[in-house]
């Protein structure tokens, strides 16, 4: 018995060396990777903007640390104040998140108030086409309708709002980045996200093969996976914050992106049975920590990554299956793959980015405003 546990010991060892240098070499590339890149545009709008959070901590904090580089004055609000706050700030613009959960009764009528006050208004809706039945009722009191869905574009010009626009979500790269973790965080596969009904039959497929792996999945409902007690062990069925999410991504050899049906009336409010044709955020999420992801297809994916090149996918569980095999076995690949995602997501995905685009669309492009000015002062 003695000897057994020295080999046990032993090989945990050898295994624990060889995860260090593995993850070691690929922190030294994302590093690399980071430094080759331009520097971002440090240009501020002359602008004053009210920003009222939803609550999503990840999102909100992209979309604050987005505001703070684009604008003069960035303020940040609260839904049950935000009338008050528009009346005595005067900003320029107030820019909502989503506009549900946790949003009062009155939210619409304050809007409408705002708005007679002569502020512009804006919604990004980033639930969509999920509670598409809740943000219905509120899209049309908005100056600007933002949605990351792009299916949702037509039914928010159908329902009557004056100005809507496909806006994709992005990600904070100053919380989701590459970093060290500690061995209790990795892992050979990691899913992180609610155990929603169309995820539980995709992996009750896997649930054996997830008996062989070291497996880590977090979130609530995943107890009603087929084989459960075999993986129990394996299963955190408490929601982790987003700091620790960062440390099992960096971790997990392979992170699994799975999206989530949007025609499920249990967990949704999409009553219209609106598709959903546009990625979560998630995916970007991944990629900016260098995590090396395999992804469900989203039919707007190839507008932000490249399947096979940035981002790889699969189609069913008999593929995803063949895919993690086959990614576990080739490191080299994993890596190269995981890197070019991590390189695209800090170019093109960064809140920042999306933010100017926003911005650009409810005042006009950078450029003709400071060439206007330039005008009036000559």
């Amino acid at each position: 018995m003695q000897s057994g546990r020295k080999s046990a010991t032993r090989d945990e060892w050898k295994r624990g060396y060889r995860d260090g240098y593995s993850r070691g070499v690929h922190l030294a590339c994302c590093e690399a990777v980071a430094r080759r890149l331009p520097p971002a545009s440090a240009v501020q709008r002359d602008l004053k903007v009210l920003y009222i959070p939803q609550g999503f901590a990840a999102i909100d904090r992209g979309v604050i640390e987005g505001l703070r580089e684009t604008v003069r004055q960035p303020i940040v609000g609260d839904a049950r104040d935000m009338l008050r706050l528009a009346e005595t700030a005067r900003p320029d613009l107030v820019l909502v998140l989503n506009g549900l959960h946790t949003f009062p009764a009155d939210h619409a009528s304050q809007i409408d108030r705002i708005r007679a006050l002569g502020i512009k208004t804006a919604v990004w809706f980033v639930d969509d086409p999920y509670f598409t039945d809740d943000s219905a009722k509120v899209a049309t009191h908005y100056d600007h309708v933002f949605t990351h869905e792009l299916s949702c574009v037509p039914f928010y010009k159908n329902i009557g709002c004056p100005d809507v626009r496909y806006l994709p979500l992005a990600v904070s790269t100053t919380l989701y980045r590459p970093l060290a973790v500690d061995s209790r965080y990795c892992s050979d596969i990691c899913f992180i996200g609610v155990g929603f009904p169309n995820r539980v039959r995709l992996f009750n497929r896997l649930v054996p093969y997830f008996s062989r792996k070291r497996v880590v999945i977090i979130g609530p409902l995943w107890n009603r996976l087929q084989g459960y007690r075999s993986i129990a062990g394996r299963v955190h069925l408490q929601r982790v914050s987003e700091e620790e999410s960062v440390k099992y991504y960096n971790g997990a050899s392979v992170v699994i992106n799975l999206h989530r049906a949007p025609d499920d009336p249990k967990y949704n409010r999409n009553s219209r049975n609106i598709p959903a044709l546009s990625i979560n955020p998630r995916t970007y999420e991944i990629a900016a920590c260098g995590a090396f992801q395999l992804t469900d297809v989203r039919e707007d994916l190839p507008s932000f990554y490249t399947p096979g090149y940035d981002i790889a996918t699969y189609e069913s569980a008999d593929d995803l299956l063949g895919r993690l095999e086959h990614y576990l076995r080739h490191e080299d690949e994993r890596r190269r793959i995981a890197l070019r995602g991590l390189s695209r997501t800090i170019r093109e995905h960064t809140f920042p980015n999306r933010l100017r685009w926003l911005l650009d669309a409810v005042f006009g492009p950078a450029d003709a405003n400071q060439n206007a000015e330039n005008a009036k002062e000559g």
